[in-house]
């Protein structure tokens, strides 16, 4: 499908455009403030139109009209397209709550609902709940995104404990993908995950508190592994590599490259002659980690839809943990005249029926 998409450079817009670079096989459009001015010409040729563009952060009348005048113009672009564009909205739970934001959103949705009807297109009110996961904007995205960099820095949040229903930003993103091949109207409440604003910032220290010793956190369920990707995402690239310790008798050498408590996970080695590289993909949900035991490497990294790029250079010598955070490619080069020697952990076992493995050059 030809998927405009709207607010694609967001938070939601990034995570769902990386999403469908591994799973589906859509183009995607992406508009914003730089083309904006062209959405009429884009939503002619589209085959559905998925609205994340939004404003929450103005003063009050501004949110609330802006909200409703992003919609009446896309509205108006899908209303005048030759075709029947499906919409997807993403609405929220504080639609309706009488507050400007909230006022804003359900304003949006009877606006996008309307001009579906009368065109004969598909319509898909998307209500989500709190979302969060790797690389939100601290005090801005999430409180989930704040407290992961604050526990990271070192700084103490201030804590108002409630009940909360989060889901993970690719799970929403899911979502959105799969609603593009809905018809009629309808309302999608995705599933969300009940805790509570204080049991996140607990669950994310005591995860800051392992890893920091490059060992792995208890991980004993998908929200868990959720919220340690997300804190891995706020320590990435600062806080690596990780530096092990190597421990010397007359016998030789040790060093313990995974300690992981309570979890899951594989273990495997591979040895790569000079100039060759491995890797040259990214994972959705996997964490992964590279720990060079013999050999010199360079282990390079790059964002997705960004030419963002990191690079280390490890030695065998002085082993360290690099772990790959999760919607970066990655690859592994040997840098030296011998052959290297390259340990790999996983916190999954390998399922040939679903690898979370994705080809992309770094």
């Amino acid at each position: 499908m030809r998927v405009v998409m709207t607010g694609a450079e967001g938070f939601l817009g990034w995570h769902t455009r990386v999403r469908m670079r591994a799973l589906a096989d859509h183009e995607v459009i992406p508009v914003d403030l730089a083309n904006w001015h062209r959405l009429g010409e884009l939503v002619a040729s589209a085959d559905a139109v998925i609205h994340f563009a939004g404003i929450n952060r103005a003063p009050d009348r501004e949110v609330e009209e802006g909200n409703a005048q992003l919609a009446r113009e896309l509205a108006d672009a899908v209303n005048r397209a030759p075709g029947t564009p499906a919409i997807v909205y993403a609405n929220t739970i504080q639609a309706g709550n009488g507050t400007p934001y909230g006022t804003g959103k359900a304003m949006a949705s009877t606006i996008l609902g309307e001009v579906a009807a009368a065109k004969g297109s598909s319509f898909a009110d998307v209500v989500l709940p709190n979302l969060f996961g790797e690389h939100g904007r601290p005090d801005y995205n999430s409180f989930v995104a704040t407290f992961a960099h604050k526990v990271v820095t070192g700084a103490a949040p201030q804590v108002q404990d409630r009940e909360v229903d989060l889901l993970h930003v690719q799970d929403a993103a899911k979502v959105f993908i799969e609603a593009l091949e809905g018809v009629g109207r309808r309302v999608v409440e995705p599933a969300a995950t009940p805790t509570s604003v204080a049991t996140v910032l607990e669950t994310l220290t005591a995860q800051f508190e392992v890893y920091r010793r490059g060992e792995i956190p208890v991980l004993p369920s998908r929200l868990n592994v959720n919220l340690f990707n997300t804190l891995r995402a706020a320590m990435f690239p600062a806080c690596y590599p990780i530096p092990l310790v190597r421990r010397t008798d007359p016998r030789g050498s040790l060093v313990e490259t995974v300690r992981a408590h309570g979890s899951e996970g594989q273990t495997f080695l591979s040895t790569t002659v000079p100039g060759i590289t491995r890797g040259q993909h990214f994972h959705l949900r996997k964490v992964e980690r590279f720990v060079v035991v013999s050999g010199q490497a360079r282990i390079s990294l790059r964002k997705l839809l960004t030419n963002e790029v990191v690079d280390f250079d490890v030695d065998g010598s002085a082993p360290a943990i690099i772990d790959m955070p999760t919607l970066w490619a990655h690859k592994i080069t040997n840098t030296g005249a011998d052959e290297l020697t390259t340990l790999f952990w996983t916190n999954e076992l390998f399922d040939p029926q679903d690898t979370d493995t994705y080809p992309e050059d770094v």
